[in-house]
């Protein structure tokens, strides 16, 4: 018997294996009984999510509110913080500031304050270069801090990372499937059809960047770009393919009666419900969605996206390397439950992805977080004004992926005017009181119910107290 239980060691003591007494073999083919486990799993999921939620739902606190509920969550002290001492760049006044770890953490202020100075030029700038040595390995002396006299706590984060509304491609073979990554599954999963599997294809001859199965007169773009001697190049379908990126032979290949072509031109709220018993493909798919990119297809143009839609993608693709397990909401906007995957996604406990995190409902009052296996990484996150250009029904789905990343353990550092964004955080640092000369001091700091209080001639504690006041008012 402990030899039946050791040959197979890794499998997961739920699922039953080949060797295990009663199973009967039917000549599937391992991919096959995989796919086929995942989806039994599937199933057994939604049962146990549902009375999990019975269980726990009143009892679990996430997002902003189980921070605050959390021992040290009104203080900057509660998970460490990275303190910046002697901050005199540009027009800031010797600050001695600290950024508390694993919060959202907003800085405001009016302009020409000093906020990008603080954020983007003192706090990033160092740190990614003390990183960038800790890397390395190297001993000696530590590189010179720009703009302040010292740095310390910052030992916690091993990733720092900005993310901007830049193009996410500048070539028309980028897309967001493959910029969020699950577009290898895809292929992955092409590949191991019965039909792909007789004529001999990998996972290759699904891709729309490699010779072989994509069409050879467009280069698999769909379109080709016609030269014009005095006008601006004009760019038509691609007659050979009809726009379709794919040769006839790879199109032949069919999932649930969709072709390789036919998946890139779905939308993301389709693919949603067509990949929904992948787990690997669902996850990234759903959270495209959640963060209100529903309509895009999932073979779009990089170049053709917002700068928003830019943003977002980027949020989603950091998220989609945490899992939420077991969470069956997250309270975000104080009181507005937001749940993070489907009620269709099971809590795919041991999937054997190493950056899993497992959230919520153990007894602790904090946010009860497992990291499974060595390779959990702490980031920390910089993120200039990133409601611009944005409704503000996008900017209440923007929160909700920020506090879904604080949630996962990481930190996040944003410098916003949106009176929304600044209510939501777990800790403002608030610079002025005026702009360039009569700036760079911190005129208020805590969290928006201490800060509204304030009566020191900040710009943004009165308007976040008349702010707070009338959004209590219509609850």
């Amino acid at each position: 018997m402990t030899g039946r239980l050791l040959a197979e060691p890794l499998r997961h003591p739920i699922i039953r294996t080949g060797r295990t007494k009663g199973t009967i073999h039917t000549g599937k083919d391992e991919e096959t009984r995989r796919f086929e486990r995942i989806e039994r799993f599937d199933r057994i999921g939604k049962i146990n999510q549902s009375e999990d939620s019975k269980r726990f739902g009143s009892s679990r606190k996430t997002g902003r509110a189980g921070r605050l509920s959390s021992k040290g969550a009104g203080t900057a002290d509660g998970n460490g913080h990275i303190e910046i001492k002697g901050a005199r760049l540009h027009n800031l006044k010797g600050l001695n500031v600290r950024f508390p770890l694993e919060r959202l953490v907003c800085v405001s202020g009016v302009s020409g304050s000093g906020k990008s100075t603080l954020v983007q030029e003192v706090l990033f700038e160092n740190l990614h270069r003390l990183l960038q040595k800790s890397k390395k390995r190297t001993y000696g002396k530590d590189p010179v801090l720009i703009g302040c006299s010292g740095m310390s706590g910052w030992e916690r984060v091993q990733r720092v990372l900005e993310v901007n509304q830049t193009p996410i491609g500048k070539t028309p073979r980028s897309c967001p499937a493959t910029y969020v990554g699950f577009w290898d599954e895809v292929r992955r999963l092409f590949a191991r059809l019965p039909e792909a599997m007789m004529r001999g294809y990998g996972s290759s001859r699904f891709s729309f960047n490699v010779a072989g199965g994509r069409c050879e007169v467009c280069a698999g773009q769909g379109i080709k770009k016609i030269a014009m001697s005095f006008l601006p190049d004009v760019s038509v379908v691609c007659e050979a393919c009809d726009g379709k990126r794919f040769n006839q032979e790879t199109l032949a290949v069919c999932f649930k009666g969709r072709s390789i072509s036919d998946v890139l031109s779905m939308s993301v709220d389709e693919a949603v419900d067509f990949f929904a018993f992948h787990p690997t493909i669902h996850h990234p798919l759903r959270l495209l969605q959640d963060v209100g990119l529903g309509y895009l297809t999932l073979g779009q143009q990089s170049p053709t996206l917002s700068g928003g839609e830019a943003q977002r993608i980027k949020l989603v693709t950091e998220l989609a390397k945490t899992r939420w397990l077991n969470g069956p909401a997250l309270k975000t906007t104080r009181g507005e439950v937001a749940t993070p995957l489907s009620k269709r996604d099971p809590p795919l406990q041991g999937d054997g992805n190493e950056d899993t995190v497992i959230a919520g409902g153990e007894k602790d009052s904090k946010l009860a977080r497992a990291r499974t296996g060595s390779r959990y990484i702490h980031t920390l996150y910089v993120l200039d004004e990133p409601t611009i250009g944005l409704h503000m029904a996008d900017v209440e789905k923007l929160i909700r992926v920020l506090h879904r990343l604080v949630n996962a353990g990481n930190t996040v550092v944003i410098i916003e005017h949106n009176l929304d964004m600044i209510a939501e955080a777990d800790w403002i640092i608030d610079l002025g009181p005026e702009g360039g000369s009569r700036g760079g001091r911190i005129v208020a700091k805590g969290s928006p119910e201490i800060v509204a209080r304030t009566q020191n001639g900040s710009y943004t504690a009165e308007i976040l107290h008349h702010f707070l006041k009338e959004r209590t008012s219509h609850r």
